[in-house]
């Protein structure tokens, strides 16, 4: 099914028309013949809109209750049903009654769309969801009610309903928007004259966007690539230089001159990555670009005019900036034309700007860089240079009768060659100016004068020469090359190494800075960060690292308020690209750590307010039952009219005692508990015989039945706190006998494994799944208890927090035959026990 057609009608504010010029839509397609209903119009008691209605059919809106109050919505199904050719819809940031199919109307206007049906409708600026925010600087009133912007800019058609400010406000002041009772107030807010201006600047500029998209389309369409001057578009070229940011306030001012001007901002890279641009040059004018309001953008290519020019007419600039040449006005001169002259003559109709600035004309002579060869290499060329050719003219006059000039040449060619591939081609050049000449003085003829009686030896000589030169500079552009290239591999490897940190989870600062200082061989790297106009030390690797940025050699930015700060020696050129590299992982780092401890203090709380809220919880039942009983203990034997005898007073008082001696072993363990989780319970470790511990753990009256033991003889003693050890062994004991079947006591053993002392208890009960074996150490878990007044779940968390206090562990396992069994695992000791024997008594029911 073809997806029905949206026009749009906007406004800058209310009152302006939309509505009406909707209805006026509306009526022309009626009186063409087409089939037009209205799912939704608010007149908002305007007598001229609600004049338009008549004639038009309206659908029947649908009646929703919310809080107690009778609202009218547009009937999505009705429309659908009545399936016309056109439908009007007003409103289309408003939001549904809460309950309806869909949340906004804008929505309700997409499936109607869907259905095939063509849909106008109407919206004003300040309910675009990119202007919001806008508008509420300008107006001091925040839109509830938005659409996206993509909705109304996939609109077919979309038109300005226009008005002047003054014009909205003298209809507004006749009462032509809203009741008498608001225009005075509305006068005075919202519809001031500088807010009106505001939102139709705002709207005009908005539907220039839109018109602007369509041309491009359009543009695009019919593979238009001349530049059609609807609008002003400055590109301004950066190179990586410092004049980036005089070119490009210049670029804003002439963008500024239009009003409505784009500025864009482009750096062409070249694909072998020797532009010789500082990427902190780059990333300051990237700013700056920005703060300006315009885009930059960074393209690949190896012809820079080509790709400007390429960029330009893609994005229909009208105008072109260049920086003026750095070239001296010699090379200027004898060398090729340069980036500006060739783009000028490429540019067609786009108007170029040559702006001067203070680094114009201060580049290097001679296209020829810096030599690719070390400096030892040089000097060793040099020498040669000199040596050589001497040495090869003794060898040649003994037997000068036998060769000829042609011999003679090339074999001063062959020595050219070979110092050239030892020194580069400065040493090459002196080698063939000095060959040149012996060969003329000692092997032309008339020899032993600098004359030259042949044209041909003349010739022959002229043509070594260029050809020494020739050779020389292409043997020193390969060695050049082979390094630029053994440098981008190892670069390469760097900048892989450091891209795959943050999948590998590493963040290690002093580890990231020292990689870095090892790369660069600098003496020591340290990582700066502003605070409060202060700089602190983060991180830093090597030796006595500078704590400011003007203790460093170089700096390096990686943000505004974060620097590399090296010392050692200056940064080269080529190097800014992994230096720029390394700031940005570090800085990256230091947010992952901070958003890892933000996620761990997270983590931590979210854990205390689980334990909190479960603390509550037993609080509100376990902690006051007890508690409840001592109550109502006192208070029946403070009652005066209830005659008590000495044995009613007697079990009255025990049970108040078991009651309170029930809430202090809650508060205490819930303290215990807590001190745990501190790290602030005290633990007194010493050898201590197991036996000692279990024979005080039986008479703990607490364990309420019998108990099977089988405790090995002559165990050794066990490095433990024998009063935390043996109140873990009776929660154990006690929590046994809860899940054991009657007739068929826990048992409790002992046993020596290799150098732990291992303590079991054994019951039979109907045991837990293994999947759940750590959850019943968690506080308040009561695993199959449903019983609620046995505790609050805390004796197994409690219990294990000791053992591992201990240094011993805690574990359960499945009991052969269903159960279940715990099992505590402790170091045995070195030492004498402590103790005496006191003997183990089984206990018997």
């Amino acid at each position: 099914m073809k997806r029905g057609r949206l026009r749009v009608y906007l406004g800058a504010a209310p009152g302006v028309g939309k509505t009406y010029a909707m209805l006026g839509e509306g009526r022309r397609r009626l009186d063409r013949g087409t089939d037009v209903v209205v799912g939704y119009v608010e007149a908002h008691g305007r007598s001229h809109t609600a004049s338009m209605l008549d004639g038009l059919e309206l659908v029947p809106r649908r009646t929703s209750r919310y809080r107690g109050t009778e609202l009218e919505e547009m009937d999505l199904d009705a429309v659908l049903r009545r399936r016309p050719k056109v439908v009007l819809v007003d409103e289309l940031a408003h939001t549904n009654v809460p309950g309806s199919r869909n949340a906004k109307r804008w929505q309700d206007v997409q499936e109607i769309l869907d259905a095939g049906i063509d849909v106008i409708s109407t919206v004003n600026v300040q309910h675009l969801e990119s202007v919001n925010d806008v508008v509420e600087k300008i107006t001091g009133v925040r839109q509830q009610e938005t659409v996206p912007d993509a909705v109304v800019r996939a609109a077919d058609q979309v038109e300005l309903v226009d008005m002047s400010a003054e014009a909205l406000r003298r209809r507004l002041a006749h009462g032509n928007v809203y009741a008498p009772d608001k225009i005075d107030a509305a006068l005075s807010n919202y519809f001031r004259e500088g807010n009106l201006t505001a939102l139709r600047e705002l709207a005009l500029l908005w539907v220039a966007d839109k018109v602007d998209d369509a041309l491009q389309g359009y543009r695009r369409r019919h593979d238009i690539t001349g530049t059609w001057e609807a609008r002003e578009r400055v590109v301004v070229a950066l190179t990586g230089g410092p004049e980036g940011e005089q070119l490009i306030r210049r670029a804003a001012r002439i963008a500024a001159r239009s009003g409505t001007g784009d500025l864009l901002a482009l750096h062409v890279s070249r694909s072998d990555g020797l532009t010789g641009a500082d990427p902190t040059h780059l990333t300051h004018q990237h700013q700056l670009v920005e703060s300006l309001g315009g885009s930059y953008h960074q393209l690949l290519g190896d012809d820079v005019p080509e790709t400007l020019l390429a960029f330009a007419r893609a994005e229909n600039a009208t105008q072109l900036v260049l920086g003026d040449s750095r070239r001296s006005r010699w090379a200027a001169s004898v060398l090729p034309p340069g980036i500006g002259a060739r783009t000028i003559r490429a540019s067609g109709d786009i108007d170029v700007h040559i702006v001067s600035h203070t680094h114009a004309g201060q580049g290097r002579r001679l296209p020829v860089g810096r030599g690719a060869l070390s400096l030892r290499r040089r000097v060793r060329g040099y020498a040669l240079a000199g040596l050589l050719p001497a040495l090869l003219t003794l060898a040649l006059l003994p037997v000068d009768h036998a060769l000829n000039l042609v011999s003679d040449v090339l074999l001063f060619l062959l020595l050219v060659v070979a110092v050239a591939l030892v020194g580069g081609v400065g040493p090459a050049v002196v080698a063939a100016l000095l060959g040149s000449f012996l060969l003329n003085f000692f092997f032309t003829a008339p020899v032993h004068t600098l004359t030259i009686a042949s044209t041909n030896n003349a010739l022959a000589l002229g043509v070594y020469l260029l050809v020494a030169v020739m050779v020389s500079s292409v043997v020193d552009l390969a060695a050049r090359r082979t390094r630029q290239a053994a440098r981008a591999v190892a670069e390469s490897h760097v900048l892989a190494s450091l891209a795959a940190t943050p999948l590998t989870g590493s963040h290690d600062l002093a580890a990231l800075l020292e990689r870095f200082r090892e790369s660069l061989s600098l003496e020591s790297v340290a990582f700066l960060e502003k605070d409060d106009r202060h700089w602190r030390l983060l991180s830093a690797a090597g030796p006595d690292p500078a704590t400011t940025p003007e203790a460093a050699d170089t700096v390096v930015p990686a943000d505004p308020d974060t620097s590399l700060a090296l010392r050692g020696h200056g940064l080269a050129p080529e190097d800014a690209r992994v230096a720029a590299a390394f700031a940005a992982r570090t800085s990256q780092a230091v947010h992952q750590i901070r958003l890892a401890e933000e996620a761990a203090r997270a983590g931590t709380l979210a854990e205390a307010n689980t334990v909190r809220t479960a603390l509550l919880a037993a609080v509100g039942h376990d902690l006051r039952t007890p508690l409840a009983a001592a109550k109502a203990v006192v208070s029946g034997m403070r009652a005066e009219d209830v005659a008590l005898t000495d044995d009613d007073r007697r079990e009255l008082l025990r049970t108040a005692d078991d009651a309170l001696d029930t809430l202090a072993g809650l508060v205490d363990s819930l303290l215990d508990l807590s001190r745990l989780q501190a790290g602030a319970l005290p633990v007194h470790l010493s050898p201590t015989l197991v036996e000692d511990v279990i024979a005080g753990a039986l008479d703990d009256v607490s364990i309420a039945g019998p108990v099977r033991l089988d405790v090995a003889e002559d165990l050794p003693p066990a490095l433990v706190d024998a009063a935390l050890l043996e109140r873990v062994v009776v929660n154990l004991l006690t929590n046994a006998h809860r899940y054991a079947p009657e007739g068929v006591p826990p048992l409790l053993t002992g046993s020596a494994v290799l150098d732990r002392v291992e303590i079991r208890v054994v019951d039979t009960g109907p045991g837990i799944p293994a999947a759940e074996y750590e959850r019943v150490f968690l506080p308040f878990q009561r695993l199959g208890d449903h019983d609620n007044s046995t505790g609050v779940g805390l004796g197994l968390a409690l219990s294990r927090g000791l053992v591992d206090a201990m240094g011993g562990t805690l574990e359960p396992e499945e009991t052969p035959g269903g159960g279940l069994t715990m099992v505590i695992s402790l170091p045995v000791a070195a030492g004498e026990p402590t103790g005496g024997d006191l003997g183990i008594r089984e206990r018997v029911g």
